[in-house]
């Protein structure tokens, strides 16, 4: 065999697909980006984005009690909607007139939702941009850290993955947790 014609193959370049962000407008509390952090943990987030200088600020207290930014990244950004995978499609939540309820909300695949400051509201000029915008139905307006559980539980609950059972409930309760429901079912 000549060497012209035994070419090795280059192994195929590996793409990691980033299906869910959570995007933090000018968030004011590491408390609730830590909470935010916990749930993007729970609910299988690929990362955690943030624009403005206040969290950074604030940052030097620890609230992240899981340590999930050792696996999630948690970025900085100048926008949020910067450098955005063509698929990735732009869900604002926020109490805005004309926005889809969470109930009646289907969601993407590829996502990136967005989520506005405890102490203000997403620019119009990102809504503008948005594929959708939708609200979580409540009387009155919960936090921050709330609001994200909430939509990621309601994208768990919607999908077609199938996380339950006992395997999963030992593997994510407190090592002090040994709980077992006897004979009620």
């Amino acid at each position: 065999m000549s060497s012209e014609n035994s070419q090795q193959a280059e192994p195929a370049e590996v793409v990691n697909i980033v299906k869910v962000t959570v995007g933090l407008s000018n968030p004011k509390s590491p408390t609730n980006v830590g909470a935010v952090m916990r749930a993007a943990g729970c609910y299988q987030v690929d990362q955690v984005l943030y624009t403005g200088e206040r969290y950074g600020k604030a940052a030097k207290f620890q609230t992240d009690t899981k340590n999930v930014a050792n696996k999630i990244p948690l970025k900085s950004m100048s926008s949020l909607l910067d450098d955005l995978h063509p698929e990735t499609k732009v869900v604002c939540v926020e109490l805005a007139e004309g926005a889809i309820s969470l109930p009646e909300f289907e969601h993407p695949e590829q996502a990136l939702y967005v989520f506005g400051p405890e102490d203000g509201t997403i620019t119009q000029d990102v809504v503008d941009r948005a594929d959708s915008v939708v609200y979580v139905p409540t009387v009155g307006c919960m936090n921050l850290a709330a609001t994200v559980n909430v939509l990621l539980y309601d994208r768990l609950a919607k999908s077609t993955q199938r996380i339950q059972g006992d395997e999963l409930i030992r593997s994510s309760r407190d090592n002090r947790n040994n709980l077992v429901v006897k004979g009620k079912y």
